[in-house]
């Protein structure tokens, strides 16, 4: 049984201040993920791969079809839950991992990373050893974790992201570009820690641009040109 179900989601985008102009930008994207599969989102810029991200996670709201997120015995409709449905769904199922890091002024970097763990009722102090080995292994010099990660380099941020985003054992994984600025050594951390997530049943949605990382973790590729849908 698939983990995560698209069938028939449509998106229209309202340009309020065009006189509430309505954009077509989405139809009939229909695709579901087994426990332990990656699939990777491929098309142009533009052609809606990170809006279908934000679809599964709730932030954009589709306009038909169904978003089923399968949490043992229980099936949520993200296209149809409440906000406080969607919010108890990403507390226990969903991980979303984008290719920007919101840094909170004052707040370390490693408090940062062990912040969804603390969420989840871990320990604190299991939650912070926990983070401290996920930044050892994206290679963050120890010297940084107690800093506030706004003045890192965009790398550095990039990897603190990460992290955050992997450490947690979601069922359901979405990747927005998530090797974006890193170098060909954390290229590869990022590529080893997707396929442990994989072994350990999560199921996956990737935008990935990079060739070499697509073909090492994908399974399957969905053209979203398919369903970009004519203004």
């Amino acid at each position: 049984m698939a983990a995560l179900e698209l069938s028939a989601v449509t998106k229209i985008f309202t340009m309020h201040l065009q006189g509430g102009l309505r954009l077509p930008v989405l139809r009939g994207v229909s695709f579901g993920v087994e426990p332990g599969q990656c699939i990777a989102l491929t098309g142009p810029s533009g052609a809606g791969k990170s809006s279908i991200l934000k679809l599964i996670y709730g932030n954009y709201r589709c306009d038909q079809g169904q978003i089923l997120v399968h949490q043992g015995d229980e099936i949520v409709d993200i296209a149809g839950a409440s906000p406080r449905q969607i919010l108890r769904v990403r507390q226990r199922a969903l991980g979303y991992v984008t290719q920007f890091l919101r840094a909170v002024p004052r707040v370390s970097a490693l408090d940062i990373v062990a912040e969804p763990l603390v969420m989840k009722s871990v320990p604190r102090e299991t939650a912070l050893a926990r983070a401290a080995a996920m930044l050892r292994r994206f290679n963050v010099p120890e010297r940084l974790w107690s800093l506030p990660p706004a003045t890192f380099s965009g790398g550095e941020q990039q990897r603190i992201n990460l992290a955050r985003g992997l450490l947690p054992e979601h069922p359901i994984l979405l990747l927005d570009e998530p090797t974006a600025s890193l170098d060909a050594n954390n290229r590869a951390v990022v590529v080893d820690v997707v396929r442990e997530r994989k072994r350990q049943g999560a199921a996956i949605v990737a935008i990935v641009h990079d060739d070499d990382v697509r073909a090492a973790i994908a399974d399957i590729a969905v053209d979203v040109t398919h369903f970009a849908s004519a203004a």
